[in-house]
C-alpha cells in the first residue's frame, strides 16, 4: 500500500516525500542529495498546494502551523472610499499585493480590515521600534480578545498576532516561516534587501499585504516586491486624497540667495569639483555617476580635494544664513501653530536648536528623551520641533499643519513622508496644511528639489492666503460582500 506524500516545513524550505505521481509539482522542486528528498522554496507553498489539488493529487500537509482566529473588532468605524477600494483590489488579487497610499491615509486601519477579512494568525513587519509600538497600541485596542505580541526591542513573543521589526524577523525567519498565514509588510520598500528579503522567501504564508507611500527604490530592487509580496494592486497619491481623507494643503517654495561671500566660496568649490569630474570623464548625472566619483576621489590627492570641495559647496547651500532668516520669519508668521522643521544633516539641526532655543531630535537622541520630546510636542508644551531624518517615517504627529524643509535629499520617498507629517486630518484642526520648501537659488539644491518631486504631481503656485476647501467626500461603509465572512470562498482558508 503506497504512502501519501507528505509536505513538511524545514527551516525556510519545504520537503515533499515520497514524490507524488504526475509532473505538476516538479517545476517547484529540486532534488537534495543531503536528505535524498525533493526540496521546494517555502514561498512557493501556495502555488504548489493549488497545483497539487487541481491535479487531484492527495497529500498530507504537515507544513503549515498557522491557524484560524476569531477577529471581532472592539470598535467599528466606517472606512473611507480609498480603504474600501484598496481592500477589494487586494482580495481580487487573491490577497497578494502592494497597496500604495500616502502617509496619514490610514494604512494601519486598512491592514486591520484585511486581517478581519482573512482571520488567520498574522505577522506584521515594521522598520522601526516606534512603528512597532504604534501598531501594538492599535491592534491591542482593536482585538482585545486575541493575544498580540512583539518581536524586537528585547521582546521575543510567539503569539497569534505578532508585530516584529524587519531586523528581528529576518534573524528568526526560519522558525517564523510556517507560523503565519498572513504577512503584512508596513513600509514594504524596506523588504527587498539581501538581509530582509528572507522574511518573505522563508515564509509559506499564502496571503501577503504590502503597504507603502513610495515603493520605488534607487537600486531598482522594488521590482522584487512582485514575487516577494505581489504586484501593486492599488495606488493613490497625496493629490488624489487631498481635501477628502487628507487635509487640504499647498506646497510653497521659497528661494533664497547666497551672500556675496557664500557665492564666491560656493562657485570656487563647484569649479574645483567639476574640473576633477571633467578630467576623470565622470558625469554625476550619468549611470552610477556618484559611485564613480566616490571611487575616483579615493585614488588621488586631486580626487580628495574634489570631494572636499563638493561637501563644502553642499554645506554652504544647505546652511546659508538666508535660510535661517527665512526660518525666523516663518516661525513668527505661524506662531503659535505647531511647526516641524526638517533638515538634511544633524549639524544644522543642532545649530537651529541652539540659535532658536527649540528641541531637536536626531538618531543620536536617546529613546526616552525622544519619547519625552514628542509627548510634550503633542501636548502643546513645545510649539516647534527640528529634526533631520528621524521623523520621516513612523511617527504620529497629528496636530501639525506647518512643516518647513530647509534641506533634504533627492529622495521622492523622503519628500512624500515629510509632506505626510502635516496631512493627517482631525476635527480639532481643519486649517490648511502648508509645506514650505526653502532652497538656495542657483545651487545644486534646485535640481535636488526637482528630483525629489519627480513622482509627485506638481502643485500650482498659489498665494499664501487661501480659503479652506470643503470636505468633498464622506467615508463609505463596507458593502455586504466585504464582510469578514467572505474569506470562506478561499480554498486554502476553508480547511
Amino acid at each position: 500500500m503506497s504512502r501519501l506524500p507528505k509536505l513538511k516545513y524545514d527551516r525556510g524550505t519545504l520537503l515533499l516525500h515520497p514524490p507524488p505521481k504526475g509532473k505538476v509539482w516538479m517545476e517547484f522542486a529540486t532534488w537534495d542529495d543531503r536528505v535524498e528528498k525533493f526540496r521546494i522554496p517555502a514561498c512557493q507553498y501556495r502555488s504548489l498546494v493549488e497545483n497539487l489539488r487541481a491535479a487531484g493529487i492527495e497529500f498530507l500537509d504537515e507544513a503549515r502551523a498557522f491557524s484560524p482566529l476569531e477577529l471581532v473588532a472592539n470598535t467599528e468605524r466606517e472606512p473611507f472610499l480609498h480603504q474600501t477600494e484598496a481592500l477589494t483590489a487586494w482580495k481580487k488579487a487573491a490577497r497578494q499585493g502592494v497597496v500604495v497610499l500616502p502617509t496619514a491615509a490610514g494604512k494601519t486601519y486598512l491592514a486591520q480590515l484585511a486581517m478581519q477579512s482573512t482571520p488567520r494568525t498574522t505577522l506584521i513587519l515594521v522598520p522601526t521600534l516606534d512603528l512597532m509600538h504604534q501598531w501594538y497600541a492599535q491592534l491591542t485596542a482593536a482585538f482585545p480578545k486575541v493575544e498580540v505580541g512583539l518581536l524586537g526591542g528585547g521582546s521575543r513573543d510567539r503569539t497569534p498576532i505578532l508585530i516584529a521589526t524587519y531586523h528581528s524577523a529576518a534573524i528568526h525567519a526560519e522558525t517564523l516561516g510556517n507560523q503565519y498565514a498572513l504577512l503584512v509588510f508596513d513600509e514594504c520598500h524596506h523588504l527587498p534587501t539581501d538581509f530582509f528579503r528572507v522574511i518573505a522567501e522563508y515564509a509559506i504564508a499564502p496571503y501577503r499585504l504590502g503597504l507603502t507611500a513610495t515603493p520605488d527604490r534607487s537600486d531598482g530592487s522594488h521590482a522584487d516586491l512582485d514575487h516577494l509580496i505581489g504586484p501593486v494592486v492599488y495606488h493613490k497619491t497625496v493629490e488624489d486624497l487631498s481635501g477628502n481623507t487628507l487635509a487640504e494643503h499647498q506646497v510653497i517654495q521659497i528661494k533664497v540667495k547666497l551672500s556675496d561671500d557664500e557665492r564666491d566660496r560656493y562657485d570656487k568649490a563647484i569649479q574645483t569639483r567639476n574640473n576633477f569630474l571633467s578630467q576623470s570623464n565622470i558625469s554625476l548625472g550619468g549611470l552610477n555617476g556618484w559611485q564613480l566619483f566616490i571611487q575616483a576621489s579615493a585614488k588621488s590627492a586631486a580626487g580628495r580635494r574634489a570631494m572636499l570641495a563638493h561637501r563644502t559647496a553642499k554645506e554652504i547651500s544647505l546652511g546659508t544664513e538666508s535660510k535661517l532668516r527665512v526660518l525666523a520669519e516663518l516661525m513668527a508668521e505661524h506662531s503659535p501653530d505647531p511647526i516641524l522643521i526638517f533638515t538634511n544633516d544633524n549639524a544644522t539641526v543642532y545649530r537651529i536648536s541652539q540659535e532658536f532655543l527649540i528641541p531637536a531630535i536626531t538618531h543620536q537622541t536617546p529613546v526616552k528623551e525622544r519619547h519625552e520630546i514628542l509627548t510634550s510636542f503633542r501636548q502643546g508644551d513645545y510649539r516647534t520641533l527640528v529634526t533631520s531624518h528621524v521623523l520621516n517615517e513612523g511617527v504620529d504627529v497629528p496636530s501639525v499643519k506647518i512643516a518647513i524643509i530647509l534641506s533634504g535629499t533627492g529622495s521622492t520617498r523622503e519628500y512624500v513622508q515629510r509632506l505626510g507629517r502635516i496631512l493627517r486630518k482631525s476635527k480639532e484642526n481643519t486649517k490648511l496644511a502648508i509645506l514650505y520648501e526653502v532652497i538656495a537659488e542657483d545651487t545644486s539644491e534646485e535640481s535636488t528639489s526637482q528630483r525629489r518631486k519627480g513622482a509627485v504631481k506638481k502643485l500650482p503656485d498659489q498665494p499664501r492666503q487661501l480659503e479652506l476647501l470643503p470636505n468633498r467626500t464622506k467615508p463609505i461603509p463596507l458593502k455586504a460582500a466585504e464582510s469578514p465572512q467572505d474569506y470562506q470562498v478561499d480554498k486554502i482558508l476553508e480547511d
